[in-house]
């Protein structure tokens, strides 16, 4: 306002601003929040956490990423964390809690350079270039891993599932973990593996105890036979997967018949018979023992199936389908008038089982299956849940294991490892990058550290005790929660996919980054029932509220 004039209002009534180091710290104190609430999780000693969502759904996880996404975050700021805990867990499956405990110390460290003056934008540049030094490192202090590696993958998936509910029978579901992730390995145009874990379907059904969880080489459908009179088991099974219905084709354009006489009636209902027959005749004649249909079955179809003791299914899923395709060698038919011999796929058995409640198709015994299937077994919905999510994180890391070749050792050992690192890489730079290194090289600290915290340790003697190690040139040493001292993490067999600590590393520091250049929220004005002011009406370093979390 010059000379008594008017102020000029921009912004709208009742958008609120916030800017300078206000904003910056404010946004950090909300980051920080978000670390906070998944701190406690990590780790083989780590808690796990209750959350009742709205409708009174109850999870108990100590899974990072299912936290972040139940809680009810407003903070944009704390929204950004929850991106890299997402982005964590669909590129590695594990690693979720670290990336994001990573991204909260960084910003907490970097409030002391910003009280000092220091512009943001060298510390993000120092941020950078730690970030790309860690990873370089990371590759150098890594060791190599192939598929006929077994023992190093089941360490792998094991380390993986410690500390969660499923820890108890790690052995077991590792063992599956790892059975299934090579039998859907594939190779690219450059012959480097690939491991889609989308190839193994999971399914869950309560009942029996987690050691009753199997692997099935083939396939597990959610469907009954659709006639009492097909046969319950089938042996050498040649099996037709169609993607058209086997009954009477509706016309797409509005037509109707005329019948005159009881004569025509009784042509018209043996012509549909006769069609039908002819369709079953068509399968019969190419061998086909089992017929996976996605669409409908007629009821005389079912009764002629039936018949020709051939065990059928309907309106089975797309998914399935491609699944079953890849699993038996079959290939997906859209007309039924061009099922030929070739088209059939092969297992060794399908046979319908009863489990639990529901009647199951299970497709099994195929001959180097590309698709696989693995069926949870648990006493309640809530172990059942969070089984799946630790053999989610067993699968995600054999298989990333795999294709990169590489891992490393985990219980903050490659942590310590990078900090020492990046300590002496911070000299060589120089300038007040050098500072902002340090501080990136300190924050690194925060995972050892974690890990003692929650295992009820002194983390200040255990963070003396592995600096001490690592400077004698043992880099594999970490932090042995069971019994409190630092041991060689290789020999533990704690080890885990050189992608899971590059990666938290990389979106820890990109969020970091995003978040420290922010210099002024400006927040619209809430609609009714909401919060107003930067981040939807939260107090400073807030999260909206975390209903349910205990």
């Amino acid at each position: 306002m010059l000379g008594g004039q008017t102020p000029i209002i921009v912004l709208k009534e009742g958008t609120s601003r916030e800017k300078g180091k206000g904003a910056i710290h404010n946004n950090i104190s909300a980051s920080n929040a978000v670390a906070d609430a998944v701190r406690t999780t990590l780790g083989p000693k780590g808690m796990d956490k209750m959350l009742v969502n709205s409708i009174g759904d109850i999870i108990v996880t100590n899974d990072g990423v299912t936290i972040l996404k139940e809680i009810e975050v407003e903070h944009p700021a704390a929204k950004m964390l929850i991106e890299v805990a997402k982005a964590q867990d669909e590129e590695c499956g594990d690693g979720t809690t670290t990336a994001v405990v990573l991204a909260g110390e960084l910003l907490k460290r970097s409030e002391d350079l910003i009280d000092q003056n220091v512009h943001p934008t060298i510390i993000t540049s120092g941020y950078r270039l730690a970030s790309e030094k860690a990873v370089e490192i990371l590759n150098k202090i890594s060791d190599p891993v192939t598929p006929k590696d077994e023992n190093k993958l089941l360490q792998i998936a094991s380390t993986a599932m410690t500390g969660k509910t499923v820890g108890v029978v790690k052995e077991h579901l590792s063992q599956l973990s790892v059975k299934a992730v090579k039998a859907i390995l594939e190779k690219d145009s450059k012959n480097n593996y690939i491991a889609d874990i989308d190839w193994v379907k999971v399914d869950k059904k309560q009942g029996g105890s987690i050691n009753d969880t199997e692997l099935i080489e083939g396939l597990v459908i959610d469907k009954e036979r659709v006639h009492s009179g097909m046969p319950k088991s089938v042996r050498n099974a040649k099996i037709a997967l169609v993607n058209s219905a086997i009954e009477i084709k509706k016309t797409e354009v509005d037509s109707s018949i005329k019948i005159d006489s009881p004569k025509q009636l009784q042509e018209f209902l043996t012509e549909e018979e006769n069609m039908l027959r002819s369709m079953v005749d068509t399968i019969a004649k190419t061998g086909a023992s089992v017929v996976i249909c996605q669409k409908g079955i007629d009821d005389l179809a079912q009764h002629y199936l039936a018949k020709a003791k051939i065990f059928a299914i309907r309106r089975a899923k797309e998914s399935d389908m491609k699944k079953l395709a890849k699993a038996t060698g079959a290939r997906i038919v859209n007309n039924l008038k061009n099922l030929t011999k070739q088209d059939l796929g092969s297992a060794g058995r399908v046979e319908e089982r009863k489990i639990g409640n529901d009647d199951m198709t299970f497709i099994m015994e195929c001959k180097n299956p590309k698709a696989v299937s693995i069926l949870i077994r648990g006493g309640t919905e809530h172990v059942i849940d969070e089984v799946e999510r630790g053999l989610h994180d067993a699968l995600r890391t054999v298989a990333v294991a795999i294709e990169d070749g590489k891992l490393i050792t985990g219980g903050g050992s490659a942590a310590i490892e990078l900090a020492q690192a990046l300590r002496d890489y911070a000299t060589t730079v120089g300038g007040r990058e050098q500072m902002a290194i340090e501080v990136f090289a300190n924050a690194m600290e925060i995972i050892p550290r974690t890990l003692a915290e929650n295992a009820g340790l002194d983390f200040i003697n255990t963070l003396i005790d592995l600096r001490k190690e690592h400077k004698k040139g043992n880099k594999y040493a970490g932090v042995n929660v069971d019994t409190g001292k630092v041991t060689d993490m290789k020999k533990l067999n704690v080890l885990e996919p050189i992608r899971v600590g590059s990666r938290a590393i990389s979106s820890a520091t990109e969020a970091a980054i995003m978040i420290l250049r922010i210099d002024d929220v400006i927040a619209a004005k809430s609609m009714p029932g909401g919060g107003g002011g930067p981040g939807g009406g939260m107090p400073p370093g807030g999260m909206g509220g975390m209903p349910g979390m205990m």
